[in-house]
């Protein structure tokens, strides 16, 4: 892959990336709720997820997407089930109060990242657009899916430490029960919302 068309991969995967939708809002609210460290497995179940994704858009899964529309609305509906329950386990996470060196005991498992990443319909459209767009045709295909994996491990690298790193000084804000319940309550709400992107 030339060195332009890799350049411009990555400005497409970085917006795709660093936007807001149910990843960051995941991992924002992780950051303040269980610390950063305590998050990185959950970023990481994010980015096994992405690249899972991107093998089964590559090596044909997504092509059914495009043939069986009634597939993509079964993921549509899935992704808005899945992102509602997880609004509700956000918005309704008990208080915990945080001392230095002491953080919440039950951080989200890399699992549910990946997971995520299954029912998300805006990850399964960044994969589907970098495949079409800038994979390669004939024997540079296979080239060219590694460096659309590539690109992709780097910006959601890049993107979920800085939307984790938020999170971390968000949570550094939250001593009382109040303001922990007012910005897991908002959390809350905006993966609710990321439910009305799906569907717009």
């Amino acid at each position: 892959m030339e060195l332009s068309l890799f350049l411009s991969m990555l400005g497409f995967l970085w917006v795709a990336a660093i936007t807001p939708g149910p990843n960051n809002t995941l991992l924002t609210t992780a950051g303040a709720n269980f610390g950063f460290l305590r998050s990185l497995p959950l970023m990481l179940g994010i980015m096994l997820g992405m690249q899972l994704m991107l093998a089964l858009v590559a090596f044909g899964v997504g092509g059914l997407i495009l043939v069986y529309p009634s597939l993509h609305l079964f993921l549509k509906i899935v992704g808005s089930l899945y992102l509602l329950w997880l609004a509700w386990k956000i918005a309704t996470a008990a208080y915990e109060k945080i001392e230095m060196g002491d953080t919440p005991l039950r951080p989200m498992p890399l699992w549910q990242g990946g997971l995520l990443q299954l029912v998300n319909p805006k990850a399964w459209l960044m994969a589907l657009g970098a495949v079409a767009s800038f994979s390669l045709a004939g024997e540079a295909y296979r080239g060219s899916i590694v460096a659309i994996s590539i690109g992709m491990a780097l910006v959601n690298l890049v993107a979920g430490v800085l939307w984790l790193g938020f999170g971390t000084l968000i949570g550094r804000l939250l001593r009382s029960r109040r303001a922990w319940k007012t910005f897991n309550l908002s959390m809350g709400v905006l993966t609710a919302a990321c439910v009305l992107l799906i569907w717009h």
